[in-house]
């Protein structure tokens, strides 16, 4: 059985929070739910955090802002802005997806999550192979 992966889901809209930890845990995903950037961000440098989903406007810490600060702390760690103001969204945001509200399906979404999971996780799988199949044939 593979480990569940975490994922740290932010946002200031209470119904939309629930709505998308009750589909993700659904899914088989461990979900940290948060309303605000602040604290979402604390528990991310607590470790454990596979994938940020983030709405876009909150107050004090938006979604770029964490998505900014958590790529800083960890490069690797996908990221997924999601708003309802699509001509606010800043190109210049560090997020790997932007999903416009109301305008994408659920399988969508987790759809995304998926490949940005595989994707993260790749390159340490191709490393261990690498590694056991260089310590099986005695190369450094």
């Amino acid at each position: 059985m593979k480990p569940k992966r975490t994922i740290l889901c932010v946002d200031d809209n209470e119904q939309s929070l629930s709505h998308r930890k009750i589909m993700l845990e659904t899914r088989g995903y461990r979900v940290v739910s948060l309303s605000r950037g602040e604290e979402a961000l604390e528990r991310f440098k607590q470790g454990g955090i596979d994938l940020v989903l983030t709405d876009m406007a909150m107050p004090g810490l938006d979604g770029p802002q964490l998505i900014a600060a958590v790529k800083n702390l960890s490069p690797h760690t996908p990221a997924i802005l999601i708003s309802s103001k699509v001509r606010l969204y800043d190109h210049e945001s560090q997020a790997d997806v932007f999903l416009a509200k109301g305008m994408y399906a659920p399988a969508d979404l987790l759809e995304r999550i998926r490949l940005l999971l595989v994707r993260k996780r790749g390159p340490k799988r191709i490393q261990h192979r690498h590694s056991s199949f260089s310590s099986q044939i005695g190369v450094a």
